[in-house]
């Protein structure tokens, strides 16, 4: 299950060379879960046909032939009022004018005109055109409106030129419209802090220490706040890894980095979610220069590194937003017993203990098993599960305290 499943979403395609990149989008939407129809303009007929959408989508596409035949007094208006979205990717210059003025001449105008749901758009034009007064006036009317415009991006065009009106990659209108589908989620209206990575502790300008941690269940859990409807912040070590779409990225490398930003972001919090493998030592003394083989191997001294989440403890008392701290424990021996001291010592509500030592899960792979630990007590085994689905779950329980 995704924020996807079950949803029906209306995907208005318009005349663009960037139609081919719906097919990509309708066929995202729906490997997620979604129920999409297309609807796609004379226009975007030039481009590219009814029958890649259905090979996709699984569903009949509609044109404008439909308007006009047997169901012509009532097809846009089911359309309309049965979608929990209406996305028009690509929506050229020509459909935004129509919006905007309440033109319906096509089958997804006059759906759009009928739609009861939010409504997002993807713009593309050639260079020049978006930023054409004309243009930027039905893009203010329409952002008036409650329209959500998803770009456009700057680039290379068709024609050879580059500016803005690029529409934006399929994998980013995917992201937002996620967005959109959880505007009234649990979590609507509330922050969480997630991190996610390890920590770099420099030895001297080109080395330093870090850990096995991929990132990815602590982007899973920031994807999974804001499917909940969460502002997020997600403060992280850089891991090449995208960061979800709405999520306000903090890049950090070092323990004090993590801490500085952890500390300035959950004074507006409400939640703590602390997946980020924080290093427990740094180098004492690091090198202004760069260590030489010919100089003999170099003593290197360490020291503790900050303890961000003994330092929010401490903190804590003065956030009065923060209702919920969740740490992990990454375990290679011990599971349960330094879990338990773990979540006693640092004053969490909730612990996510995993064992790094089994070969299915934990570091660097797409999966994971986790035990969780209530500071009442309770204990919580999820079985081996995506760290997608885990993330999903770690959310959901650490929800029900800020609901409280």
């Amino acid at each position: 299950m995704t924020i996807f499943s079950g949803k029906h979403i209306i995907l208005g395609v318009t005349g663009s060379i960037a139609a081919y990149k719906a097919a990509d989008l309708a066929s995202k939407l729906t490997q997620q879960g979604a129920e999409v129809d297309v609807i796609l303009t004379p226009g975007a007929e030039k481009f590219i046909t009814p029958l890649t959408f259905q090979s996709v989508t699984g569903r009949k596409t509609y044109t404008d032939a439909d308007l006009w035949g047997g169901q012509a007094h009532i097809l846009h208006v089911g359309l309309g009022h049965e979608a929990d979205l209406l996305v028009i990717a690509p929506c050229t210059a020509n459909t935004l004018a129509k919006l905007a003025h309440g033109l319906s001449d096509t089958l997804l105008t006059i759906t759009a005109l009928a739609a009861n749901c939010p409504i997002m758009v993807a713009p593309a034009m050639d260079a020049g055109m978006y930023e054409h007064p004309a243009t930027q006036a039905n893009v203010k009317t329409l952002v008036e409106r409650g329209i959500r415009f998803i770009g456009p991006a700057e680039g290379r065009m068709a024609s050879g030129l580059s500016g803005r009106g690029r529409m934006v990659e399929p994998a980013e209108i995917l992201g937002n419209i996620r967005l959109g589908l959880a505007r009234k989620g649990r979590l609507a209206g509330r922050h969480f802090v997630v991190t996610a990575g390890g920590t770099q502790e420099p030895i001297d300008p080109v080395r330093y220490i870090t850990n096995r941690s991929s990132g990815k269940q602590g982007f899973a859990l920031a994807q999974a706040a804001l499917d909940a409807g969460a502002a997020v912040t997600l403060i992280s070590h850089p891991t090449g890894l995208t960061a979800p779409v709405g999520a306000n990225l903090v890049e950090v490398r070092t323990a004090q980095e993590m801490l500085d930003a952890v500390l300035a972001a959950c004074e507006t919090a409400d939640g703590l979610v602390m997946a980020a493998a924080v290093a427990d030592f740094r180098v004492k003394a690091v090198a202004k220069h760069k260590l030489k083989k010919r100089d003999g191997i170099p003593q290197i001294e360490l020291t503790a590194a900050p303890d961000v989440l003994s330092t929010v403890a401490r903190h804590r008392g003065g956030w009065s937003n923060l209702k919920v701290v969740v740490g992990f424990a990454a375990e290679s021996r011990d599971l349960l017993e330094n879990a338990t001291s773990k979540l006693t010592s640092k004053k969490l509500d909730l612990i996510a203990a995993n064992d790094i030592s089994a070969s299915d899960a934990g570091f660097a792979v797409d999966d994971n098993r986790i035990t969780l630990l209530y500071a009442d007590g309770r204990h919580e085994i999820l079985p081996l599960m995506p760290k997608t689905e885990a993330a999903g779950a770690i959310i959901a329980r650490a929800a029900e305290f800020v609901e409280r």
